[in-house]
């Protein structure tokens, strides 16, 4: 009944097809905050390049709180939102591997994920008119790998490896000192993963839903 009810909530919002809303406004300014980011990470900015990634990852929830107490909810914006998380959270990675804080593995993960959610959320919304909500756990998982990415950033205080490994690419499972950072950065990819499993069982959930409602619509 619980989850009726959230599904109905959600489905009472009113969508409209405006294109200037503050939330809208503000998820543009988060995306031109990244060619800016990667200016100052790449000429050595390290404080100046993790606030401003901060802030337009910190940002995150803002537009969502807007656009939904403000009744400004519009089709642009569930569309841009997480397309704009998608561009920062490749943004992070990829900024953190050209400075060699990050292990390329991980890189590949984040990338992989993001891609595949960015890819597959679109073509679902536009040929089987299907959206997958996006679930708190998965919002967590966002937040802690932002997390991780700013202190990989601002690269201090650095703490000694555990020690339990001797590869290079398992940082902070080694003896080798690293940024806290990392630590958020495991424990969002793990959150991540789940997340990203969960999104591909309720597509799939829907689209059998939707296939079945064809069916009995045909007969």
């Amino acid at each position: 009944m619980a989850k009726r009810s959230e599904e109905a909530t959600i489905e009472d919002v009113q969508v409209s097809d405006r294109i200037f809303t503050v939330p809208n406004v503000i998820s543009f300014i988060r995306l031109c905050l990244v060619p800016v980011f990667f200016v100052l990470l790449m000429n050595g900015y390290n404080l100046v390049a993790t606030l401003l990634y901060a802030l337009a990852a910190g940002t995150d929830w803002v537009d969502g709180q807007i656009a939904r107490r403000t009744n400004q909810v519009s089709k642009l914006g569930q569309l841009l939102d997480p397309a704009v998380d998608r561009i920062l959270m490749i943004s992070g990675v990829l900024g953190l591997f050209l400075v060699g804080r990050l292990p390329l593995w991980i890189i590949l993960v984040v990338i992989a994920r993001d891609l595949f959610l960015l890819v597959g959320g679109a073509c679902l919304i536009k040929r089987f008119r299907i959206r997958v909500a996006v679930v708190y756990p998965g919002k967590v998982a966002t937040t802690l790998l932002f997390i991780g990415f700013a202190g990989l950033l601002l690269n201090w205080p650095l703490l000694p490896g555990l020690g339990i490994v001797d590869v290079a690419w398992l940082p902070g499972f080694n003896a080798d000192a690293c940024s806290w950072g990392i630590w958020f950065v495991y424990a969002g990819l793990v959150l991540a993963l789940a997340t990203t499993a969960y999104y591909v069982a309720s597509a799939l959930r829907q689209l059998r839903e939707a296939k079945g409602a064809t069916s009995e619509g045909g007969r």
